[in-house]
């Protein structure tokens, strides 16, 4: 790998970064209630601990947040039962 390559994949993973945690500081703020109910009411200490998971995954939770939608529901044997039992 040449010099040159490296140098731009260096700068792409900075710039990547930079928005991430550009984007992560408000999403922390304001975007994550929104996007998952179970955030409401988080406290300072979960904030700060999301925030490098959603640095990392910020394109992914912007589309979300634009959307406004919630995570999905996940689909296994034992919510299935469950959601059964329910009835």
């Amino acid at each position: 790998m040449g010099t040159g390559l490296a140098t731009v994949l260096v700068t792409a993973v900075g710039i990547y970064v930079g928005l991430g945690l550009l984007f992560a500081i408000p999403f922390v703020i304001f975007g994550a209630q929104r996007v998952d109910p179970a955030a409401r009411g988080g406290t300072r200490g979960f904030r700060l601990l999301i925030l490098p998971g959603v640095a990392a995954l910020w394109p992914v939770l912007l589309r979300r947040w634009i959307r406004g939608a919630a995570p999905p529901e996940e689909r296994n044997d034992h919510r299935l039962a469950a959601r059964e039992e329910r009835r």
